[in-house]
């Protein structure tokens, strides 16, 4: 597919024009960030992972009734997307204490929550991306009553199918954050898990060892990011089960 209009850019995709109205092609890059983009990198094979894995996700999510913004993998590094109107707010859903919440409240790191938290972050690097409490949220207009019901009955779903898909291969899903856009058809609107799901947005932490096959590998020097993330894909029969850790990523179609 030829490159079109380049709508947006931001620190690990780029969104183009898509071949139909209403569409777009979202890009994974190979860029890491972390910090609040204080901490840069260029990871080869990253973008190929997570847009295999964010594929697989999706493609999920979508079977099982969730509905996302997702409509199909274009090639190695592209996917056509449904153009959505995202809520400035990043949702998080937490099952363990971790970063900053370990932090924040003097947790212990893993420590298992008593049930799943979700949290909401107002979208801003330039603000550090603030948590906020849902009284903002609607009194600022960025969702309404209505929308934060959904939003977190949706968000539950998305953690209840990643719990237990991640379950299954040995994987503990610790936390993730996701994004959700407002899709209009007609005079009639709802809500769709946009974005990507990939261990980007995801802290996952083997079961038995802890090993930690997520971003944190990049945020805290704990070895080679690519090799975490075909750790994971590998896992998912996303990859090949010959693949090893000096192989680079090779995909199924």
């Amino acid at each position: 597919m030829a490159r079109r209009k380049k709508i947006y850019e931001g620190k690990a995709k780029i969104l183009y024009e898509g071949p139909e109205p209403g569409t777009l092609v979202q890009y994974f890059k190979d860029d890491a960030t972390a910090f609040n983009a204080e901490k840069k990198a260029t990871i080869e094979g990253k973008g190929v992972l997570n847009n295999r894995l964010s594929e697989y996700f999706m493609t999920g999510l979508n079977a099982i009734g969730v509905p996302t913004h997702f409509i199909k993998r274009i090639n190695m590094r592209e996917q056509l997307i449904r153009a959505v109107e995202i809520i400035p707010l990043e949702i998080i859903v937490r099952n363990f204490a971790a970063g900053s919440m370990a932090k924040r409240l003097g947790l212990e790191e893993g420590a298992a929550l008593p049930r799943p938290i979700v949290e909401f972050s107002y979208k801003d690097d330039k603000l550090g991306d603030p948590l906020v409490p849902e009284e903002y949220i609607i009194a600022f207009g960025w969702a309404s009553q209505q929308d934060m019901d959904d939003i977190v009955a949706l968000a539950l779903r998305v953690n209840d199918f990643l719990s237990g898909v991640m379950y299954g291969v040995g994987i503990k899903l610790v936390d993730f954050k996701i994004e959700i856009g407002r899709v209009y058809d007609g005079d009639y609107m709802r809500l769709v898990v946009a974005d990507e799901i990939s261990p980007d947005s995801c802290r996952l932490w083997d079961i038995k060892t802890g090993q930690k096959l997520d971003k944190d590998v990049f945020r805290r020097d704990l070895g080679n990011l690519t090799d975490a993330y075909t750790e994971v894909a590998r896992r998912l029969g996303v990859l090949p089960s010959n693949v090893t850790h000096a192989t680079k990523p090779t995909l199924i179609n």
